[in-house]
């Protein structure tokens, strides 16, 4: 049990570091020398009027090396029929997303191609939808403007050229005097400070333009470069049409081609919300849920300690153990409650209470798998003491589930386009499955030990009785992790995108109905047959037989063996 405890410890120390770098449904993610040819970005549920804004700070690709025809670069913007799979490229996978432009389904799609040679960003929009587009488009300025964006272009890349602009000879190269008069003017019948701030605001908004992107399928926005790197905003509002499951990523197709791959580097800042809040349709009700389910899960356990109370003298150590089990599981979904309920009111989760619910979550795993494998095994009800192989099972699972838990905790604090992220959930569903069939190894050996016991012993209605709860309980442990693993999943991605939120309340009413069986089966009352004492002598050592293992076997049978022995000579003489 100590390396368990330094995997606790470890964990819980890698998630205060965790916890300050998580940004939830404000995204922002920065990647450097990348070289996948798709980067996730986000996935997200829309409900009508939903907005979506992308922010690209800084993008640096070799730009000898993009071919704007075959290898086009930018981003993609897809609906999907459901979770995680994209009805656009399932197709043909094979094919650059960007290059993509007759869509055999009316699935809206937006495309986002970013051309550095024209500075300039051509937006391709195909299916049916409605949606706002608010950008700043790519136009020719006015004939006596555009000297004076020329300077402002030569003075941001550090080249100044002072016989660029003859009108602006006596500003001495201020590129924030683009617009010097309107500025002159407003200073005049303003003395504060911050009215430079938010003019400049004002005038980056009269750049913006609305495009309805049903009536306009394509359109050219601009880009800007500073140095050598680009950047590019957008503002999306979600029409009626067009609601639904949306995956936002980012496309660098050269590095599609077989041969070496290109690295690019880029920042983007990704903001996501619902009318109700920064939520996504399926989260939306999830904080109601899992307070709802608290209240369940915590009557339940207090129900399970008066009836502990009420049959205190045939209560076990781990039916103390099953009701701390149902009370962290009560007290790990009000944290996730509050969890949700920040996130959807500020963006982001607030750090004290996150790190409460992912210690209750861990512990909360901890306990399950401890108390079905103790229950496995029969511990404390009708035997005191593990095997080896039993001990090795707990060295095993225990360090097992804290991986699992703290791979749950870095991904819930990794941004979804991270390469660390894809790493860290296929290690949670790896352990989770490990662990999962780890448990069903001591429900195996003592049902195996029961049926042994059983064929050899004259009296073996009670060691039918067990093994009969034994199988029923390997059954029910078998369709739990099915359910919940398989099923519920299953149903999850085939569910509209509003209403997978099912996938949890199916899973959290699965997990209540597995506890509550559980204590039936396990309840302490006098015609429990795993609870009923032996009547005799010989019940006794039929006992004694059936729980024996490890290094106490050799010394029991000899014990039985001698004691047989004594009486047979007692009764010749």
């Amino acid at each position: 049990m100590a390396v368990g405890q330094r995997v606790c410890v470890l964990a819980g120390y890698l998630l205060l570091l965790l916890l300050a770098g998580c940004k939830a449904r404000i995204h922002k993610l920065t990647l450097k020398n990348e070289t996948r040819s798709s980067v996730d970005l986000n996935n997200f549920g829309f409900f009508a009027n939903g907005t979506l804004d992308v922010k690209l700070h800084s993008l640096s690709i070799p730009e000898k090396l993009v071919n704007y025809t075959l290898n086009p670069v930018g981003f993609s913007l897809s609906r999907s029929r459901v979770n995680g799979v994209l009805s656009y490229t399932a197709e043909e996978p094979e094919i650059c997303p960007l290059i993509l432009t007759n869509v055999a389904n009316k699935e809206p799609v937006i495309l986002f191609l970013i051309d550095i040679n024209t500075l300039s960003v051509n937006v391709k929009a195909t299916g049916v939808q409605d949606n706002l587009l608010i950008a700043k488009p790519k136009a020719e300025a006015p004939k006596g403007q555009r000297k004076a964006r020329e300077a402002r272009e030569a003075i941001t890349n550090s080249f100044v050229t002072p016989d660029v602009t003859p009108k602006t000879d006596n500003d001495a190269v201020k590129p924030k005097d683009v617009k010097v008069e309107n500025q002159q003017a407003d200073q005049k019948n303003k003395d504060e400070p911050d009215g430079k701030i938010t003019l400049a605001s004002e005038d980056k908004k009269a750049e913006e333009k609305e495009f309805l992107l049903g009536k306009t399928p394509q359109l050219t926005l601009a880009l800007d470069k500073v140095d050598d790197s680009y950047n590019f905003s957008f503002h999306l509002t979600v029409g009626e049409l067009a609601e639904g499951l949306y995956s936002l990523k980012f496309h660098y197709c050269k590095n599609r081609m077989p041969g070496p791959k290109h690295p690019y580097s880029f920042t983007v800042e990704v903001t996501e919300k619902n009318p109700g809040g920064y939520l996504s349709a399926a989260e939306i009700p999830l904080s109601r849920l899992y307070i709802g389910m608290a209240g369940v899960f915590f009557t339940a356990a207090l129900v399970w300690v008066y009836t502990l109370m009420k049959h205190r003298y045939s209560v076990f150590k781990i039916h103390w153990l099953m009701a701390a089990l149902a009370f962290t599981k009560s007290i790990s979904l009000v944290f996730h409650s509050i969890n949700y309920h920040f996130i959807n009111t500020e963006g982001h989760p607030i750090e004290g209470w996150a790190v409460m619910y992912y210690i209750t979550h861990l512990l909360k795993g901890a306990l399950l798998f401890i108390t079905l494998a103790l229950i496995g095994t029969g511990w404390a009800f009708v035997k005191y003491i593990l095997s080896d192989k039993e001990k090795k099972i707990f060295m095993i699972v225990i360090p097992l589930q804290v991986l699992a838990n703290v791979a749950y905790i870095i991904i819930e604090s990794t941004e979804e386009g991270s390469s660390e992220y894809y790493l860290w959930k296929e290690i949670l569903f790896l352990v989770d499955l490990i662990c999962c069939g780890a448990i069903l190894f001591p429900v195996v050996w003592s049902i195996r030990h029961l049926q042994e016991a059983s064929s050899t012993d004259g009296k073996a209605a009670m060691n039918l009785e067990k093994l009969k709860l034994f199988r029923h309980y390997y059954v029910m442990i078998v369709c739990y992790i099915y359910f919940t693993r398989i099923i519920a999943i299953l149903l999850k991605v085939t569910m509209p995108f509003q209403w997978q939120w099912c996938y949890e309340f199916l899973v959290e009413v699965s997990t209540l109905i597995f506890f509550v069986l559980t204590g039936y089966k396990f309840r302490p009352a006098s015609n429990n047959p795993y609870l009923q004492l032996p009547q005799d002598e010989e019940d006794v050592e039929m006992d004694e037989v059936v729980t024996e293992s490890g290094a106490l076997e050799g010394i029991s049978k000899v014990k039985k063996t001698s004691n047989g022995r004594d009486r047979q000579k007692e009764s010749t003489l």
